[in-house]
């Protein structure tokens, strides 16, 4: 079976929930003996690659626009797929979803992997919020299946469109790589379980904002805050928020992974997400591989993740998010361990291979 995956930036090694996803999804189907190819966007490849770990590798370029980068990136993919005779064409997220009905004309079998309710997204303007709507339209109305990355998106496409395709299969969680090394902390000026750990895109919708107006009232004393990440695209959130980090000595890493970002969960004093916007938060996932304290906004998608009532605070109330943060900083350090077999790449893998099984069968 040639399975075809567009949607994503790429792999491996390349920033980004989806693209994290994808690299350690698609690795095992790979394993499976199935024929996988993925479709790179150029601009984020660090080098040429024609393979990594049996996926088949396939660079091409796209506009440098927020708002066209994604569908003609996914247009372009989609006639590779049928140029190589693709059995099943897997697109990652409505936004690429909007041309199913395209992929479906050229005769191949579509499967949508539904991350999240991305027109909620602040940085989104009412045509782009639109587009990305009728993108999930036309991914429940014409794909041979979605899968749903939770129950809540699962809930929602099954009342909202009377999706009876959707299956939930969720996102795993990574290996962690725990570490004694310190050497990148060093370099940061930060001390074993003495700094605050937060990480993702510099967008509205993550609160970093308010993450950091609570550190800087409550703990900038005793503690570092530490944030990993930048904006895929420039613009003037993203610029107050550095200059907001840079007035309050937060430090930002940029976008870090491997080694990194490792450091950083093994010796992390807790891990912090304030968003009020996500699909199945991968940051999550990889801090509940580390056995960190876990606080997190209660929105529907964080809640999906099933940690225990303590770990969250009210969404949007800096209040609520420093009364959790105190409770936990004032408290013993040890390890957290929380339920994440649901959470089995492997499992992820087969469960994902089944679906197109069946579509072709």
């Amino acid at each position: 079976m040639k399975i075809v995956v567009t949607g994503t930036r790429g792999i491996p090694n390349i920033l980004g929930g989806i693209e994290t996803i994808c690299e350690e999804l698609f690795t095992r189907i790979a394993a499976l003996d199935y024929d996988v190819t993925v479709i790179r966007r150029k601009k984020y490849v660090p080098s040429k690659l024609d393979e990594y770990k049996g996926i088949h590798l396939i660079d091409i370029d796209a506009p440098d626009s927020k708002s066209l980068e994604t569908i003609i990136h996914t247009f372009k993919a989609i006639c590779i797929a049928k140029r190589l005779k693709a059995d099943i064409v897997s697109i990652q997220a409505i936004g690429p979803a909007l041309l199913t009905p395209f992929a479906k004309m050229l005769g191949m079998k579509v499967v949508v992997t539904h991350h999240g309710f991305d027109y909620d997204r602040d940085k989104w303007n009412k045509i782009a919020k639109a587009f990305l709507k009728l993108g999930e339209r036309m991914a429940c109305r014409y794909a041979d299946t979605v899968i749903s990355t939770s129950d809540v998106i699962d809930k929602f496409v099954k009342q909202q469109y009377n999706c009876t395709k959707s299956v939930v299969i969720y996102n795993g969680i990574p290996v962690p790589n725990f570490t004694n090394d310190t050497s990148y902390m060093n370099d940061l000026g930060v001390e074993p379980k003495k700094y605050i750990f937060a990480m993702g895109r510099f967008v509205p919708e993550k609160n970093f904002h308010q993450l950091i107006n609570v550190f800087a009232d409550n703990f900038s004393k005793d503690y570092k805050l530490v944030l990993a990440g930048d904006a895929d695209f420039e613009d003037d959130y993203s610029r107050e928020l550095k200059q907001q980090a840079k007035e309050n000595g937060v430090i930002l890493t940029g976008f870090i992974k491997g080694e990194r970002l490792q450091m950083l969960l093994t010796h992390a004093r807790l891990f912090v997400l304030p968003s009020s916007h996500e699909g199945l938060p991968m940051t999550l996932l990889e801090s509940m591989g580390y056995n960190l304290p876990i606080i997190a906004s209660n929105i529907p998608a964080n809640k999906n993740l099933g940690l225990p009532s303590e770990c969250y605070f009210q969404v949007n109330d800096e209040k609520s998010m420093a009364q959790k943060l105190r409770k936990v900083l004032s408290s013993e350090v040890y390890e957290r361990h929380y339920s994440t077999e649901k959470f089995n790449w492997d499992r992820i893998a087969e469960q994902t291979a089944a679906v197109y099984e069946k579509i072709i069968n």
